[in-house]
């Protein structure tokens, strides 16, 4: 008998994680290493660009399709208030956690900044001053839609779906064809992902290894306890606040969620990228969880582009030990500013790998902290990136299912759906 696809990818990344300390074990030099990195990084880098290939027009066309069938449920706004609110509030307890533990444990307390002086003097951020990028946050939410498109550029591309799908609601029938396009081309994108996913096993074990193999582990052990808080906070949002929060609301358990999601979850982990694994997200949730089309192809593409709790909380974290490595006592000001702006960042970073440090420079200039610091962290981004990417797509999935919890559909919106079946997804 076949193995499924969930089975196909654990064997993947426990194939990959062995190979990549098979890899890591040899000389730098050595000719096996040099050529399975080769591969690895040949195989890995084609399964994220298949899947950066299908994300634009999955993220325009489910939300799109989302919003008409949302709009014919009569319930779109209830959808779009209680995903905000959703992840809005997941959002400030990950930053709160970040700071609370930051608090308590004080990482960088005990450490000596010159240790990275010359990492420090080697590293140019790019400074962005609070009104630069709020100006640039809102200016780029409304973009060329034909430019988006081109470019994948993914929030102005959500921004303007949105429209374009109360557009077509408020037109009726008199643009029917378009909505009947859209959802062709929506169907047509997840039957190129159910071909995509035929890789993912090999693409996973392959990431797992390049990234094994060329991490050196060691260095986690320079910052043993900025490493810990940060994967500590970071684990328990993961495996207590939102499981927590799924339990409390929908009455899903913490396996029902990790077994259900666990294919989007391990993509996530080795590609650090939400954006890419949108695709299989979106396919978890429907398949899965029975979280219907409509507020899927809406919730999901949201969560993608805002919804990036572990970043929120990295960065509040790491806010805090770089005021402690450079003597800075942070007041509680400071701090609700710290989070304030850590949430604001994360809402804007793109869900690519270390994105994050792109919108940190922001979170630091905020209070007066030296940016050039961000070179401390760049040794240990990596690691730490799988994991809160990881944390980021589960709180796309908890959202989803919530929200579908949340929103069921009415009588009359189920008769409605009946009547227009949107074309079957395999």
């Amino acid at each position: 008998m076949r193995m499924s696809i969930n089975v196909q990818i654990l064997v993947g990344a426990a194939a990959g994680v062995a190979l990549g300390m098979l890899l890591g074990a040899l000389p730098a030099d050595a000719a096996l290493r040099v050529q399975g990195l080769y591969v690895a990084s040949l195989v890995g880098g084609l399964f994220i660009a298949l899947l950066k290939m299908v994300l634009v027009p999955l993220v325009f066309a489910s939300i799109v399709v989302g919003i008409a069938g949302l709009r014919r449920q009569q319930n779109m706004q209830c959808v779009w208030v209680t995903t905000l609110l959703f992840y809005g509030a997941t959002l400030a307890i990950a930053v709160l956690l970040g700071l609370l533990a930051a608090n308590i444990f004080r990482p960088g307390a005990d450490m000596q900044v010159e240790m990275f002086a010359d990492a420090m003097a080697a590293f140019e951020a790019k400074r962005l001053p609070f009104p630069e990028f709020l100006t640039q946050f809102v200016t780029g939410l409304f973009q060329n839609p034909f430019a988006s498109l081109a470019q994948g550029a993914i929030v102005p591309l959500v921004v303007f779906a949105l429209i374009l799908g109360v557009a077509l609601v408020q037109g009726g029938e008199r643009y029917a064809t378009i909505n009947r396009l859209m959802e062709e081309m929506l169907d047509l994108s997840l039957k190129l992902v159910g071909w995509v996913m035929v890789l993912a096993p090999y693409g996973v074990a392959a990431l797992l290894a390049r990234l094994i193999a060329t991490q050196d582990v060691a260095l986690l052990g320079t910052m043993p306890t900025f490493v810990l808080v940060v994967l500590g906070t970071t684990l328990f949002h993961g495996v207590v606040v939102l499981p927590g929060l799924l339990w409390l609301i929908a009455r899903v358990s913490p396996l029902a969620l990790w077994r259900g999601g666990r294919e989007s979850l391990i993509t996530a982990f080795a590609t650090s990228s939400s954006a890419a694994t949108m695709p299989i997200t979106l396919r978890v949730v429907e398949k899965n969880f029975g979280v219907r089309p409509a507020t899927a192809g809406f919730v999901v593409p949201i969560g993608t582009t805002m919804n990036m709790d572990g970043t929120a909380l990295y960065e509040a974290a790491a806010a805090l030990f770089i005021a402690n490595l450079v003597g800075i006592e942070l007041s509680l000001g400071q701090q609700v500013v710290v989070c304030f702006m850590s949430m604001l960042a994360a809402v804007g970073a793109p869900g690519i790998p270390s994105a994050g440090m792109v919108t940190m420079a922001m979170v630091l200039q905020s209070v007066g902290l030296p940016v050039e610091a961000i070179a401390i962290l760049l040794p240990i981004d990596r690691l730490l990136d799988a994991v809160r990417t990881t944390v980021n797509v589960e709180g796309d999935i908890v959202g989803s299912i919530v929200v579908e919890a949340l929103n069921p559909p009415t009588a009359d919106a189920t008769a409605v759906v009946h009547q227009q079946t949107l074309p079957t997804r395999t």
